[in-house]
């Protein structure tokens, strides 16, 4: 599969490169890591500072959220791969603006080690660092099993909710009530058409057959919950609503917002024919949203498909869903 890249054991540190070269008024790497990216100015005393993280390859998650009313800092891992414990240490050291720190990432195990060895470490030096999972992907486990559940494109909406409560001056417990809150509120089911290949293998990361798709395919090629012929746009939003409503249940008088998330290759025509049939079946529900979200948020690579993310709000997660960002890779005013 085709790339525009030089050494394939060095797309990392030159993406990292070229991201804070083209946003120097937003972000830098710091002297002690070179995967340890940071806001120029978002951190501030006694501002809970937020840290999310994850592997490569998924842009413009995670480093597209830092700035203002989002994110302060973000370690980064190899491709789909958790970043070590070390750039995350150094993040949270420069973030830290003496009210405490708040991770979240996607419930994956590599990721979980990784951050609680440094949160470990943080702690040994007088930071008070708490943890949020993000588990709002519907089909990797069970309701009942949803702690087991994978952090997906629905991230975006606890991030941004925990970042909104954080540059508001809560709390650091406030936070993450608010975080924990967005988490349970927000649910995500995906579609796969195409597969990404990693850099470094340059190999299709699954196979599916030009007419196949698979509903609940994993943004790292973890196994979906269905495989079959490809439907058209309204029959895949249909399912993946059905799916959302199922686990999550809305009607008459709940407010939303909904997020269609582009995997990578997947144009903008499609995710809005997507969003126009996510917008009918809500509105048959009497369902309002309250603010919708199209583009590509969290990516696979170059992997075709989309997933749609329904957060069901309250006041305060509207309040939060609306506050203004800045950031390189998505401004809200």
């Amino acid at each position: 599969m085709k790339k525009l890249i030089n050494d394939p054991n060095a797309v990392v540190d030159e993406m990292i490169q070229g991201y804070v070269a083209a946003y120097p008024q937003y972000v830098k790497v710091l002297e002690s890591h070179k995967r340890a990216v940071v806001s120029v100015n978002t951190v501030r005393p006694g501002k809970v500072g937020i840290v999310i993280g994850g592997g490569s390859g998924h842009e413009p998650a995670f480093m597209g959220l830092i700035g203002r009313g989002f994110v302060d800092g973000v370690p980064v891992g190899n491709v789909f791969a958790s970043p070590p414990p070390d750039p995350i240490l150094e993040v949270t050291r420069a973030v830290h603006g003496g009210a405490g720190v708040l991770y979240m990432y996607g419930n994956y195990a590599g990721d979980c080690m990784n951050f609680d060895m440094a949160a470990e470490l943080a702690g040994m030096e007088g930071i008070r660092v708490e943890t949020v999972l993000v588990t709002d992907d519907v089909a990797s486990a069970p309701k009942e099993e949803a702690h087991r559940r994978r952090g997906i494109a629905g991230g975006f909406f606890v991030y941004k909710a925990a970042g909104a409560a954080a540059d508001k001056g809560y709390s650091l417990d406030d936070v993450v009530r608010v975080a924990r809150k967005a988490n349970d509120s927000v649910r995500t089911m995906g579609v796969a058409l195409t597969p990404c290949a990693v850099p470094q293998t340059g190999m299709p990361s699954f196979v599916l057959a030009d007419d196949e798709m698979e509903i609940g395919l994993g943004i790292h090629g973890e196994p979906g919950v269905e495989r079959g012929k490809l439907k058209t746009a309204n029959e895949v939003a249909d399912e993946l609503v059905r799916r959302i409503v199922e686990d999550m249940p809305l009607g008459a008088g709940d407010r939303v917002a909904v997020l269609v998330n582009g995997l990578g290759s997947t144009t903008y025509m499609e995710q809005f024919i997507v969003y126009r049939r996510v917008a009918e079946r809500l509105k048959e529900l009497n369902v309002q949203v309250h603010r919708s979200f199209v583009g590509e948020f969290v990516t696979s690579l170059e992997m075709g498909g989309c997933s749609v993310s329904i957060m069901k709000l309250d006041d305060e997660l509207a309040e939060m869903i609306d506050h203004p960002v800045d950031t390189p890779m998505y401004v809200q005013t």
